[in-house]
């Protein structure tokens, strides 16, 4: 059961929950189309990339064309909020010479999803535990900002601020291109927004997604919040989206199969009627910001099962409405195509000998 107004008709394999226009990932398998736009109705470019020995590759094999554009119509048909739109983006932010740097930062290659999973020794799990909680941190500190009035942009400042001032480096900042050190995602926005100067309404919803990338690891949590007086549909979203993320880390274990959480997180949206986007995965993180495996967020028959000691975000996006994807202009920001709420919840968990932790808490 799909969400009001979602289409069965997509064939959506997989995408990491980061990665743009050209930010190809390894894969031996078929992948899915994300639904790039530009303003204006025209077609859509997509390649093949190399077929390399990891899980899964971003792949643009296929040309559509979609009748989505900016127009000067702001208004969305049977709701009060206007349509996202984007703002200015103000210059990148410095980091200092003397904070550890990913790899990615300095090659200026998209580096895509690393082949093998994440498995730490024990030293390994507490540079992870580290890492996680800095992330948490300045999660909880992002989100206690956001309020009518604030921009995404100053969110991002002070984002920045927060992770340099504790000897780490934000981890967005520089992959692929990606021009900020958080993404913050609002309303109809699905994932990968790109802060600006556009101020937070009263009604609206915001993800803040952070990694922070601290003594040699990352750590990757996200949460929606709340800005001022929000209606309770909105309200409804977030809450089940949490839900999904919860249930589905209640069942994870070494030796479970990884589609258990797909399954998990669909059976419980489909409960509340709400769409499931399939295009963006959850992944392995630890060592590199995105590895092996692919965490598919609905219904799915991939193999592969939990192992003691590996780490790997679970992310699911949930939608009021249409669960098809629209990338901006920008290579970055993806909104839904009918302009209906999405909400995502993120943390990064070790799978234990008794079940799982969450990494990503304060």
């Amino acid at each position: 059961m799909l969400g009001k107004g979602a289409s069965s008709s997509l064939n959506p394999r997989i995408l990491t929950t980061f990665a743009g226009d050209s930010r190809l990932i390894r894969s031996t398998r078929p992948l899915p189309l994300l639904l790039r736009s530009n303003p204006g109705i025209k077609p859509v470019s997509m390649q093949l990339s190399r077929t390399l020995s990891g899980i899964t590759n971003l792949l643009f094999n296929r040309r559509f064309v979609f009748k989505f554009r900016f127009s000067n119509v702001d208004e969305l048909p049977g709701i009060k909020r206007k349509r996202l739109r984007p703002g200015k983006v103000s210059p990148c932010r410095p980091v200092p010479s003397d904070i550890p740097q990913p790899p990615y930062v300095k090659s200026r290659k998209p580096p895509g999803i690393v082949s093998g999973p994440e498995v730490h020794d024990e030293t390994g799990i507490d540079c992870m535990r580290a890492s996680g909680r800095l992330a948490a941190q300045v999660l909880e500190y992002a989100g206690s900002l956001v309020k009518p009035g604030i921009t995404t942009d100053e969110i991002d400042q002070a984002v920045h601020q927060m992770i340099i001032d504790n000897g780490a480096y934000p981890s967005p900042l520089g992959y692929g291109g990606f021009p900020k050190s958080v993404c913050t995602s609002v309303n109809e926005c699905i994932c990968h927004g790109i802060p600006d100067s556009r101020a937070l309404e009263d009604g609206d919803i915001v993800n803040i997604d952070v990694t922070v990338y601290l003594n040699g690891y990352h750590g990757d949590t996200s949460k929606t919040f709340y800005c001022g007086e929000v209606d309770e549909e909105a309200k409804k979203l977030v809450q089940v989206t949490k839900e999904c993320l919860d249930k589905a880390i209640s069942v994870c274990a070494p030796g479970v199969e990884y589609k258990k959480i797909g399954k998990t997180i669909q059976d419980h949206a489909d409960i509340h009627r709400y769409g499931v986007v399939r295009q963006f995965v959850g992944h392995g993180v630890g060592r590199v910001f995105h590895a092996d495996p692919v965490i598919m967020h609905y219904r799915n028959k991939d193999p592969g099962r939990m192992i003691l000691n590996q780490t790997f975000t679970i992310e699911p996006m949930l939608t009021i409405g249409s669960i098809n994807p629209i990338m901006w202009d920008d290579n970055w920001t993806v909104v839904t195509e009918d302009g209906s709420l999405s909400a995502q919840f993120e943390h990064t968990i070790v799978i234990t000998k008794d079940g799982a932790e969450i990494l990503t808490q304060c």
